[in-house]
C-alpha cells in the first residue's frame, strides 16, 4: 500500500512528463532509422536495376605481361596476417595467403604473429618457415609488445624496410581465407583508378548454418555487406573498412595518418581519415572472402562491445575534425556524419534498446502515455522486413532473429554510451575467439560433454533483470491493458530469460 502511495504521487507530476518526453525523443529516432532504411533500400535497388557495376564506375583491366619489364610491370604487394594466439586457425590462413595467384617475386607475406603462448609462437614460426622452404617470400614478425592491440601491430609491420618497395598492402584477419584469384580481381581497380584507396571484399560465413545465433549474426552482417556497404560505394564512394579482406594502396594509407590506436576500430578510423583526403573507396560485393562467426554468445557479446564502442568513441574524436574539413564536400560530410555515424552507430542501437524494451513497455503502466500505432507497429515492422532483405534464405527466422537483437542491444547500447562518454572499458580489446576445422573435427570425433556450471559465466544478471522488467509489464498488460502488448511482452522476456540463463551459445556444435 505504501508503494502504491508513492507512486500515485510522484506519477503525474513525475513520471507522466517524463514518459511523454520519452516517447517523443524514441519517436523521432525511430522515423530518422525509418528514413535512413527506405533510403538505403531505394538506392540499392537502383543500383540493381540499372545494374552499377564496380566495372562500370572504376576502370578495370586486367594487369598485361611486359616482355621487357618481365614481372617487374605487376605491382610490389604485401599480405598482412595479424595473429593473436590463432592455434586453430593460423595454418588455414597463412596457407591461403601463400596460396595468392601473384608473381612470387612480387608478393611479401607477412605474418604478425603478437602470440602470448610460447607453443602457440613456436607452430606459427614454423609454418611460416614451411612455406618459405617452398619458396614463399614469407616474414614472421613479433615484437616485444602489444600495444595499439591490431593497430600496433600493423603499423610495426610498415616499418619493415621491405615494405617501402610495395605499392599495395592487403589484409587479412587470421581466420580468413581468401581464394587465389583475390589479387588478380582487385589490384587492377588500384591501379588503373589513381583516386581509389581501397578495395574492399565481401565476407562468406563458413559457419552460418552451425547454430541459430550464427543464423542471427549472418542476417545482421549480410544486410551491413549487401546494403550498407554497397550503398556507401555506389554513391558517395564511402564506407568503413571492415578491417580485413580489403587492399589499400599504400600511399593513402600513409596520407591518411596511417594507423592509430585511439579507438578499438582502428580500421574505421583510418577509412574516415583517408576519406576526409578525398581518397575514394569501392566495395566488391562480388567477391567473397571466407570466415568465420563467434560460436559462443561470450565470443560474441565481446565482438559486439567492441564494435558498438568503438564508432561511438570515434565518433567523439573526430566530429569536429569532419565539420572543419575542407577537402570534402558538404553532402558527404552530411553523409558520414549524420548517415553513418549518428542514425548507424548511435541512433540504431539505443532506439532498438531504449524503445523497445524500456519505454514502450513502461507504457503499459502508465496508461496515460500511449504510443501511435505508426511508432509501435508500421515503422519497426517495415525497418524488420528492410533489414532482412539481405538474408533471404533466413526470412522464415525474422521473429528470432527480431527478439535476439533485441536482447544484443542491452550490450550494444550500454557499449555505445561507454564510448561516448569514454568511460572503464572504452579501450577494452579482446580478441574474439576462432574455433576453425581442426577444432570442429576434433569435437565431432568426442561425443559432447555437458559444460560445468559456472555461476559467474553462465548466468548473466542484466538480461535477467530485464527479462524480469518485461515479464512483469506483460502480466500487467494482460489484467489492466488494452493494446495487446502482453503477446511481445512474453516473447521478449523469454528470450531475455533463454540467454540470461546461459542457454544460447554455451556449447559448440559439432556439426
Amino acid at each position: 500500500m505504501q508503494i502504491a502511495v508513492i507512486w500515485g504521487q510522484i506519477k503525474a507530476p513525475l513520471i507522466v512528463p517524463l514518459l511523454k518526453l520519452a516517447v517523443v525523443v524514441c519517436l523521432i529516432m525511430s522515423v530518422m532509422l525509418f528514413i535512413e532504411r527506405v533510403y538505403m533500400g531505394i538506392v540499392i535497388a537502383l543500383v540493381k536495376l540499372f545494374g552499377r557495376k564496380p566495372d562500370k564506375r572504376f576502370k578495370w583491366e586486367a594487369i598485361k605481361d611486359d616482355v621487357e619489364l618481365g614481372n617487374s610491370a605487376y605491382p610490389m604487394v604485401l599480405v598482412q596476417i595479424p595473429m593473436y594466439n590463432e592455434r586453430e586457425v593460423y595454418q588455414l590462413s597463412i596457407g591461403a595467403a601463400c596460396g595468392l595467384s601473384w608473381p612470387s617475386d612480387r608478393i611479401v607475406i607477412q605474418v604478425l604473429d603478437d602470440s602470448t603462448d610460447p607453443t602457440i609462437k613456436d607452430m606459427v614460426e614454423l609454418e611460416c618457415q614451411r612455406w618459405a622452404s617452398k619458396g614463399i617470400n614469407i616474414k614472421y614478425e613479433i615484437r616485444d609488445n602489444r600495444n595499439g592491440y591490431k593497430a600496433g601491430a600493423l603499423k610495426e609491420g610498415m616499418k619493415h624496410s621491405y615494405v617501402k618497395h610495395c605499392d599495395y598492402v592487403v589484409i587479412f584477419d587470421a581466420d580468413f581465407q581468401p581464394e587465389p584469384d583475390f589479387l588478380w580481381r582487385t589490384i587492377p581497380f588500384l591501379v588503373h583508378n589513381p583516386e581509389l584507396a581501397l578495395v574492399q571484399a565481401r565476407w562468406k560465413f563458413v559457419n552460418a548454418d552451425e547454430c541459430l545465433m550464427t543464423r542471427m549474426q549472418e542476417m545482421s552482417l549480410d544486410y551491413h555487406f549487401t546494403v550498407e556497404q554497397e550503398v556507401g560505394s555506389s554513391t558517395y564512394s564511402f564506407f568503413g573498412f571492415n578491417g580485413t579482406a580489403g587492399v589499400w594502396r599504400i600511399s593513402a594509407l600513409n596520407e591518411a595518418g596511417g594507423w592509430k590506436d585511439r579507438t578499438t576500430v582502428e580500421d574505421m578510423d583510418l577509412a574516415v581519415r583517408a576519406s576526409l583526403k578525398g581518397w575514394k573507396f569501392l566495395y566488391l560485393g562480388s567477391l567473397k572472402v571466407k570466415n568465420e562467426l563467434p560460436s559462443t554468445l561470450k565470443a560474441y557479446r565481446y565482438q559486439q562491445h567492441r564494435w558498438s564502442c568503438g564508432p561511438a568513441n570515434l565518433f567523439r574524436k573526430m566530429v569536429m575534425e569532419i565539420i572543419k574539413n575542407k577537402k570534402v564536400s558538404t553532402w558527404k560530410k552530411v553523409h558520414v556524419i549524420y548517415s553513418f555515424f549518428v542514425v548507424r552507430k548511435l541512433v540504431a542501437h539505443i532506439v532498438t534498446f531504449i524503445f523497445y524494451c524500456v519505454v514502450l513497455p513502461a507504457t503499459v503502466l502508465v496508461p496515460e502515455v500511449e504510443v501511435p500505432k505508426w511508432g509501435a507497429v508500421y515503422i519497426p515492422s517495415i525497418i524488420t522486413i528492410l533489414n532482412a532483405v539481405g538474408t533471404p534464405r533466413s526470412f522464415h527466422l525474422l521473429v528470432f532473429w527480431i527478439l535476439f537483437e533485441n536482447v544484443m542491444s542491452l550490450h550494444r547500447t550500454k557499449a555505445t554510451f561507454i564510448g561516448l562518454l569514454e568511460a572503464g572499458r572504452v579501450n577494452e580489446w579482446i580478441v574474439t575467439e576462432k574455433l576453425g576445422d581442426t577444432h570442429k573435427s576434433k569435437a565431432a570425433a568426442k561425443a559432447p560433454r555437458k559444460p560445468r556450471f559456472r555461476f559467474g559465466e553462465r548466468l548473466h544478471v542484466l538480461e535477467l533483470c530485464v527479462g524480469a522488467y518485461l515479464f512483469f509489464c506483460g502480466c500487467y498488460d494482460v489484467v489492466f491493458g488494452k493494446n495487446h502488448y502482453f503477446i511481445y511482452l512474453f516473447a521478449q522476456a523469454i528470450a531475455f530469460f533463454i540467454m540470461g540463463f546461459g542457454y544460447v551459445g554455451t556449447i559448440v556444435p559439432n556439426s
